[in-house]
C-alpha cells in the first residue's frame, strides 16, 4: 500500500521525521512516496515521484504545519483520501497529531484508528473580458484584492444574484468554516466550528463603516464584481497561494465544492480545545 509523505523542507524536525518514517515503512512492507522536489529536499531522491504519479494513495501524512497539510489538499487534487497532519509547526489547527510517536499514530491510521472529519471546500472561477481565465478549489479561503499598485478597489458583493452591497476596500475574503481561523480571522471574521455547512465572506480593510461580515449557507453562490475600469487591478489567492495577477479580473465567483478534504484525527481532540490551545499558545 502506497502512503504519500508531504514534508515542510525548510523545517529540520519535518525532514528528520520523513526520513524516519519512510525508512519505517518500507521495512513494514508500506511503498512511501514524495513529490520529487520534496524528496529531493529530505534527500530521499529514490522515493521521489511526478505529481500525476501519486495516484490514490492509502494515506497522507503531511509533516509541518497547517500549511503543509494545505500543500497536501493540493497535491492529492479531488482525490478523497484520509490525511494525517503531524503538527511539527507554529499553527496545528487542522493536524491530527503532535510530534511524539509519529510511527505509532501513522501505524494507528494505517490499521483504521482514528476519526475521519469531512470538510467542505471552494471552487472558484475566476472571469475577465466576458470569459473564464481560472479555476481553483480552496480547503481554507480565496481572497480577492488589490494588485501590484496597491491601489483599493471597488467590489460590488452579491449572494445567489442579489447585490448586498458596494464598498472601496483593500479585498474580500471568502473562506470555509475550517477556514474561518485563517485569514478571515485576522481579517476580523468570526471563528466557525468546522461542522457548520456555511461560508464567510470577511471585507478587508472597507473604507466604510457599513461593511459587515456575512456568514452565508454553504450551497450560497458568492459573487465578487469589480465594476469600477479604473479600479479592477487586483490579484486573487487560494488557500495563501497567490495565483498570476489579471489586470482586468471582473468577477470572481465563489460555490461550494464538488470534493471534500477527509483530515484523520487520532488525538481526540475537541474542536475548541484546539483552539483555545492554539490561542493561549499566542
Amino acid at each position: 500500500m502506497r502512503v504519500l509523505l508531504v514534508p515542510n523542507p525548510a523545517n529540520p524536525a519535518a525532514v528528520a521525521s520523513t526520513a524516519d518514517l519512510a525508512a519505517w515503512l518500507t521495512t513494514t512492507g508500506f511503498e512511501p512516496v514524495l513529490t520529487a522536489d520534496d524528496a529531493s529536499g529530505c534527500d530521499l531522491e529514490a522515493l521521489g515521484v511526478s505529481p500525476r504519479e501519486i495516484g490514490e494513495p492509502t494515506l497522507v501524512v503531511a509533516l509541518g504545519g497547517d500549511g503543509t497539510i494545505l500543500k497536501a489538499v493540493h497535491l492529492l487534487g479531488p482525490v478523497e483520501v484520509p490525511i494525517l497532519g503531524v503538527n511539527l509547526g507554529r499553527l496545528g489547527f487542522m493536524a491530527g497529531t503532535g510530534a511524539e510517536h509519529i510511527r505509532e499514530a501513522v501505524a494507528a491510521a494505517l490499521a483504521g484508528e482514528g476519526r475521519v472529519e469531512r470538510r467542505s471546500t471552494l471552487a472558484v472561477t475566476v472571469q475577465m473580458d466576458g470569459r473564464v481565465v481560472g479555476r481553483h478549489r480552496a480547503l481554507n479561503e480565496v481572497y480577492v484584492g488589490r494588485g501590484a499598485s496597491m491601489r483599493v478597489i471597488d467590489i460590488e458583493l452579491m449572494v445567489n444574484g442579489i447585490l448586498i452591497s458596494r464598498m472601496r476596500c483593500d479585498g474580500i475574503v471568502t473562506a470555509t468554516a475550517t477556514g474561518s481561523t485563517a485569514y478571515a480571522l485576522s481579517a476580523g471574521g468570526p471563528i466557525v466550528s468546522p461542522d457548520v455547512p456555511c461560508a464567510v465572506v470577511v471585507p478587508v480593510a472597507p473604507h466604510t463603516i457599513a461593511a459587515r461580515t456575512i456568514v452565508v449557507n454553504a450551497s450560497d453562490r458568492v459573487e465578487i464584481h469589480l465594476p469600477n475600469p479604473q479600479r479592477r487591478e487586483a490579484c486573487v489567492s487560494v488557500d495563501g497561494k497567490l495565483e498570476p495577477c489579471r489586470r482586468d479580473i471582473e468577477s470572481v465567483t465563489v460555490v461550494r465544492g464538488e470534493h471534500d478534504v477527509l483530515l484523520l484525527k487520532l488525538d481526540g481532540r475537541d474542536f475548541y480545545e484546539v483552539v483555545r490551545a492554539e490561542f493561549l499558545r499566542g
